[in-house]
Parts: C-alpha cells; structure tokens; sequence
C-alpha cells in the first residue's frame, strides 16, 4: 500500500480508481429525501459516505442503503449531486491499513451486507446507516474511531426541515439521546487527509 497526494487536475473526475485504496472513505451529497435535514443538522454538505474496496479491474462502494451493499464507483459517483464526491483517508494508512487489516476489514464489512438500512439512527446492528458502517468497520476492524460520536440532541435540531423529519420518523417522542455518528463528523476526523475532492 502507498499513500499519494495527486492534485485535483490530476484525478479524472468519473474515474479516480488509480488513486484510490482499500479502505479509503468516500462523501458525497445525496438526493434521498432526508439529505437535507442531515446537511441542516450537521452543518455539512456531505451527508453520505461510503468505503472503498478495489477488485483486480473495478472499484466499489461499499455503503448503507437499502439494504447494504457494494456499488461500483462509477454507479455512486453519478448519484450523488452534481457527480461531486470527497475521498478521505487516514493520514498514518501505510501504519495500518496492512493487507491482513484490509482482509478483516472485508470480512468484517461482509457480516453488515443486505442489512436493512436504519431509517431511526440506533445504535445497534439489526438496521445500519451509512456512517454508522463506516465507523463501526473501522473500529472493528482497526480499533479507530473516526469521529467522535455524538448523541441526536448535539446535532442542530432547530431548523424546521430537520424538525419536520424528526417528527415524521419519531413523532413527537424523539429519542434525543441517541448515540449517533454523522457523515460529517467522519470527514471531520484529525485522522484523515483528504485524497480527492471534486
């Protein structure tokens, strides 16, 4: 494994597979329904995220949707807002992310596929949402926690399109001690360098 920091004119848009690496953690900006109570509450435009894991010939994706799968890159590229997407990716990643960490981190992420995505943001493993399988594959698989986790009350909860989701996943018993992990407080991380950002 090798790091490398290319400049962004160097990093074709629809097809960076060249620079990136197993393990690397992409972002991008959804156009599900809920993004923008996520961007609102968490002050941050990227409100999905996924981890990368290269095959011989392609890269793919792997992220909580319904359900939890792998998406080859190009397929998740192109959803996302206006194709735009960040790649992050741990600034000491030579250190640890060996082969036999990237093979337990494939192996580990394997016992989340087909997992119904959490629409209700808990903290346990029946449903999964996209940060929350980030996180939970690194500290599992590394011991990193990448974010610092938060519960649902220190989020912004005040606009009224974050209000109004809350209202419709909860109705009015929202469970504002949940403990969370936001996509942005992953990009956030001291932890992580950013790669690519288009």
């Amino acid at each position: 494994l090798f790091s490398c920091k290319p400049s962004a004119e160097d990093v074709p848009k629809d097809n960076p597979t060249e620079i990136l690496q197993d393990g690397d953690i992409i972002f991008h900006e959804s156009t599900s329904a809920q993004s923008k109570a996520i961007q609102l509450a968490t002050h941050s435009k990227y409100s999905h995220c996924g981890i990368i894991f290269k095959t011989a010939d392609e890269c793919y994706v792997f992220e909580a949707v319904q359900p939890v799968k792998s998406t080859p890159l190009k397929e998740w590229i192109k959803r996302g807002k206006d194709e735009h997407y960040a790649v992050k990716r741990l600034k000491n990643v030579n250190d640890v992310l060996t082969r036999d960490i990237i093979h337990k981190m494939k192996a580990i992420s394997g016992k989340y596929n087909d997992k119904d995505y959490d629409y209700y943001f808990e903290w346990n493993n029946k449903r999964i949402y996209c940060s929350e399988l980030v996180w939970k594959v690194y500290k599992q698989s590394t011991g990193i926690e990448l974010g610092k986790l938060q519960e649902l009350d220190d989020l912004d909860l005040s606009n009224p399109i974050v209000k109004e989701k809350l209202t419709e996943r909860y109705g009015k018993e929202i469970p504002k001690n949940n403990k969370v992990i936001s996509p942005a407080a992953i990009y956030n991380s001291p932890l992580l360098e950013t790669v690519i950002s288009n």
